[in-house]
C-alpha cells in the first residue's frame, strides 16, 4: 500500500468524538457539577479531547479541569467509559476519571473559565437526576458505583450511560 492509499483509507474510516471528564466530590459527598453558557443544563468539569495535538483522554480531562474550574489536580482511576451515539453529530465516546475529594481549599479556590461557565455547585448523589437528565447523570451513577464498591472494581462498559452485558 502507498502513502496515498493509506492516506485515502484512513481518510474514509468513521469518525468519532472523544470526551473527558473529571468526577469532583466533597466531604460530604456532593459531586461538584458546573453550568455552561453555550447549553442548558449542567455538566461535569471536562470536555473534548485534543486527539489531533496527541491529548489522551486522561490529560485532555485533566486540561479541561484546570482550565475551566482552575484546579490542576493529578485524576485517579478510569471510573468508565460510554459510548453515546449521536444524531447531529459523531458517536462520542466519553471517558469518567475519579478526581478525587476536594478539600475546603480547593473547593474556595475554585475559579471558573469565564467565557464557558456561568456558575459551579456541589449536589448531593439523590438529587442528581435533577441536575444530569439523560446519559451523563447515567454515566456519573455509574462512576459512583464504581467507587463504592472499592479498589479493584474497575471501569465500567456502558452505552448511552446503561451497563452493557
Amino acid at each position: 500500500m502507498t502513502a496515498q492509499d493509506y492516506a485515502t483509507y484512513i481518510a474514509g474510516l468513521p469518525r468519532i468524538i472523544a470526551g473527558a471528564a473529571a468526577l469532583f466530590r466533597d466531604s460530604e459527598g456532593r459531586i461538584l457539577l458546573v453550568e455552561p453558557n453555550y447549553r442548558d443544563g449542567w455538566a461535569l468539569p471536562g470536555g473534548t479531547v485534543e486527539s489531533d495535538e496527541g491529548e489522551t483522554p486522561r490529560q485532555g480531562a485533566r486540561r479541561e479541569t484546570a482550565e475551566e474550574i482552575g484546579l490542576d489536580v493529578e485524576l485517579g482511576a478510569l471510573l468508565a467509559v460510554d459510548w453515546v451515539p449521536g444524531a447531529a453529530r459523531p458517536p462520542l465516546v466519553a471517558y469518567l476519571y475519579d478526581g478525587g475529594v476536594l478539600g475546603d481549599d480547593q473547593l474556595k479556590s475554585i475559579k471558573l473559565q469565564d467565557d464557558e461557565l456561568l456558575s459551579w455547585r456541589l449536589v448531593a448523589r439523590e438529587d442528581l437526576p435533577e441536575f444530569l437528565p439523560g446519559e451523563l447523570g447515567l454515566r456519573v451513577r455509574a462512576g459512583l458505583e464504581v467507587l463504592d464498591a472499592g479498589a479493584g472494581a474497575g471501569a465500567v462498559e456502558l452505552e448511552n450511560g446503561l451497563r452493557v452485558g
